[in-house]
């Protein structure tokens, strides 16, 4: 799919995810206004986990052929990703203040969630450590496929321990049909956009290591 037409696709569910969100969806009787950032706060998380499963993917792809566009995708998919794990932990740590009257608690999945965070940054920090571009990666990937462990943990914390955040609401029926058309869409837009970002990341990542080929660096 071209990426223009990602771009308007993406920009038109957004539209509709924003109506949805704010003009459709009813305010929650016990969270109050505060419970629309779930609309927003669940993609986030959703594109933190898809960016690390990207990541995963792509380093094992590399390890094994040693092909530059397989590094080049987890690159570029750790990028992105860090910036939605921080947008995921940000729009979290709203909604826990009015909700759990803190902004951070050692909650598992927020906990998790954190890590995440920082096998990210452990991500970029080995490959700025080491000279040598293609040592770099390898070690990066290595941080890729070793920090997956951490997806199935955030996926099933609020199965595996009780905690203070809440279930699988989505798959129980938890949710009243016009709040969960409202998260669909909005998961459905995010995605989109995602792919967006991603295959602009991509493009400028291999103009990147193209100027740097033109510089001999």
């Amino acid at each position: 799919m071209k990426r223009s037409i990602l771009f308007w696709l993406s920009l038109a569910l957004l539209v509709v995810a924003l109506y949805l969100i704010f003009g459709y969806a009813p305010i929650e009787q016990t969270m109050g206004i505060v419970q629309k950032i779930f609309y927003l706060m669940v993609p986030m998380g959703w594109l933190a986990l898809l960016s690390f499963l990207t990541v995963f993917v792509g380093s094992i792809l590399y390890l094994k052929t040693k092909a530059p566009k397989w590094d080049i995708l987890a690159y570029s998919a750790a990028e992105v990703g860090l910036v939605f794990t921080t947008l995921a932990l940000v729009s979290g740590s709203i909604w826990a203040k009015p909700v759990w009257g803190v902004w951070w608690t050692w909650e598992p999945r927020l906990t998790a969630t954190l890590v995440l965070w920082l096998i990210y940054l452990a991500y970029f920090m080995v490959r700025s450590f080491t000279a040598e571009e293609s040592r770099g990666a390898t070690f990066a990937a290595i941080v890729g496929i070793v920090g997956f462990i951490d997806i199935p943990i955030i996926a099933l914390a609020t199965t595996l321990w009780r905690g203070m955040h809440p279930g699988a609401v989505i798959f129980k029926g938890g949710l009243a049909p016009p709040m969960l058309l409202t998260l669909l869409v909005s998961l459905a837009a995010f995605t989109v956009l995602y792919s967006f970002i991603l295959r602009q990341r991509i493009s400028l990542r291999n103009d990147e290591i193209e100027i740097k080929k033109m510089k001999g660096l």
